[in-house]
């Protein structure tokens, strides 16, 4: 995992669901994030498809459970 590509997903997490982004790293789930919900999950998929200039499906977004998560679909979508 890059450490671009971490940074990036962080950043979109804490400005989706309004959170510190010093309070995001990449342990951060749903869990710890109560505005962490199926609605922000299809906003965070939006976000995540701008940043990242890729298409993230319906399959993609139900794994969006965790920063990491996010990180690794856009790792098998090789994307930086």
């Amino acid at each position: 995992m890059t450490t671009d590509r971490l940074s990036r997903v962080r950043q979109v997490v804490a400005d989706v669901l309004g959170a510190p982004v010093e309070e995001v790293n990449s342990t951060t789930s749903h869990a710890d994030l109560p505005a962490w919900d199926s609605l922000n999950i299809v906003k965070l998929a939006m976000a995540v498809e701008a940043e990242f200039r890729v298409t993230i499906t319906p399959d993609d977004a139900v794994n969006f459970t965790s920063v990491q998560a996010i990180v690794d679909v856009l790792r098998e979508k090789t994307v930086g």
